[in-house]
C-alpha cells in the first residue's frame, strides 16, 4: 500500500495496456464500418449462413486488489498468483454469414479469488500487504455477445483458393456478470467460516459518513474482448485456442477498493450480528511490519480505486457447425478432400 498514512503496496491489477486496448477498439469498429458495404448480402441472404455451436475451457485469472507477487504491486501476468487460477466452463453459439464474420452467443462460468496471506516475504513492499491479511472469493457467472472478425479470410474473401485450416480471428462485445464477494474469519479453534460482504459495506458504502462511497451492485456490465485462432478438423468441427479479456466497471468483485472507515459505524447501519463480523472481517491486520498492530487508522488506504477490477481466460473451444456443409459449402466436396487437392503435385498433360 503506499501513501502518507500507509505504506502498503497494492496490486495495479489493471487491464492491458490502454494503448492496445484504444488501438484494438478502433480497428475493430473500422472493420465493422466496413462491412456495411455488404450489408445487403449480410441481413437479406442469411440463408445461406452457417451455425457453429460449442463447449470452451480453460484456465481464468483475476486482477484485483488482493494477493500479487513479490515488489510493488504490478500490472497483468507479472502481478499474478498462479496458485489461484481457475477453470472457466462455457458454451457459446455463433452464426457467420460468411467466412470472415461471425455474431457469438455465450454464457460461461468460473470461480475467483484473492489472498494476501500467500505473498512471498522477499521484500517491504509485499509485507505490507501481506499484513493487509484480506482475503475474498466469488463465483462468476457470465452472459455476453461478440462480434468475431477474421483478417485473411476478408483480405482473401474472393479468392476461391484460399481455403486455410488455421483462421486467426480478434473480437469484442458487451455482456453481463454476476459476482459475490466472501470473505473469511478464522476462530480461535481454527474453524473458518465464510460471509458475504457486500452486504457488510465494509469500506462504508451507503454510509451518511462517506458519501463519496456508493454502493456496489452484484451483477454488472462488462466489456469483452480478445483474439484467438481456430484450425478446421473436418466439414463440420473445428479447435480453437482463445484469449478473452474483460474490461468491468467495477472495483468491487473482490469488495477491496478504497480506505479502511471507522468502525463505529457498522453499528449504526447494521443490525447487531452484522456490525461484529463487519467490524472483524473489513480490517484483519496482523503485525508483520509493524508488531502489535491489529487494526488501521480510519482513512488509511486499503485498495487502489485507479484501475478497475478485472478477469481473463485461455480457452480451449471446440465448435460443430450445422447445416449444409459445413466447411465444404455443401458443393459435395469435402474440406478434407480440397485440402488433399491442393497437396497434389499438378497434373502433366
Amino acid at each position: 500500500m503506499n501513501g502518507e498514512n500507509s505504506k502498503i503496496s497494492f496490486r495495479m491489477k489493471n487491464h492491458l495496456p490502454n494503448l492496445i486496448r484504444n488501438r484494438f477498439f478502433t480497428l475493430l469498429v473500422c472493420c465493422m464500418v466496413g462491412t456495411t458495404i455488404n450489408a445487403q448480402h449480410l441481413f437479406f441472404n442469411l440463408g445461406e449462413a452457417q451455425v457453429e455451436a460449442g463447449l470452451n475451457f480453460g484456465p481464468t485469472f483475476f486482477l484485483g486488489d488482493l494477493g500479487g507477487k513479490v515488489g510493488k504491486g504490478t500490472t497483468f501476468i507479472k502481478d499474478l498468483n498462479y496458485e489461484l487460477t481457475k477453470l472457466m466452463k462455457g458454451a457459446f453459439v455463433t452464426i457467420y454469414p460468411n467466412e470472415w464474420l461471425g455474431f457469438r452467443l455465450a454464457a460461461q462460468y468460473t470461480y475467483v479469488e484473492g489472498v494476501d496471506r500467500i505473498i512471498s516475504t522477499h521484500g517491504v513492499d509485499e509485507l505490507w500487504r501481506k499484513q493487509r491479511n484480506l482475503d475474498f472469493k466469488s463465483n462468476m457467472w457470465e452472459a455476453y455477445g461478440a462480434i468475431e472478425f477474421f483478417p485473411l479470410q476478408y483480405l482473401y474473401r474472393n479468392d476461391e483458393e484460399y481455403d486455410p485450416r488455421l483462421r486467426p480471428y480478434f473480437f469484442g462485445g458487451i455482456g453481463a456478470f454476476h459476482f459475490n464477494p466472501k470473505g473469511s474469519l478464522t476462530d480461535q479453534a481454527g474453524n473458518i467460516t465464510w460471509h458475504e460482504l457486500q452486504p457488510l459495506r465494509t469500506e462504508g458504502q451507503g454510509f451518511a459518513e462517506y458519501p463519496d462511497k456508493k454502493e456496489y451492485k452484484l451483477t454488472q456490465m462488462n466489456l469483452p474482448f480478445g483474439g484467438g485462432v481456430k484450425y478446421i478438423v473436418s466439414d463440420n468441427v473445428n479447435l480453437g485456442l482463445e484469449l478473452l479479456y474483460r474490461k468491468t466497471f467495477t472495483d468491487y468483485i473482490d469488495d477491496v477498493s478504497t480506505t479502511y472507515i471507522d468502525p463505529i459505524y457498522f453499528d449504526k447501519y447494521l443490525n447487531a450480528s452484522d456490525a461484529v463480523i463487519a467490524r472483524d472481517i473489513s480490517d484483519k491486520t496482523i503485525g508483520i511490519v509493524t508488531p502489535g498492530v491489529g487494526r488501521y487508522a480510519p482513512g488509511v488506504q486499503r485498495g487502489t480505486p485507479v484501475n478497475k477490477d478485472a478477469y481473463f481466460s485461455f480457452l480451449l473451444k471446440i465448435g460443430i457447425r450445422f447445416g449444409d456443409g459445413g466447411y465444404s459449402g455443401g458443393n459435395g466436396n469435402s474440406y478434407n478432400n480440397r485440402a488433399a487437392s491442393r497437396m497434389r503435385c499438378p497434373v502433366r498433360f
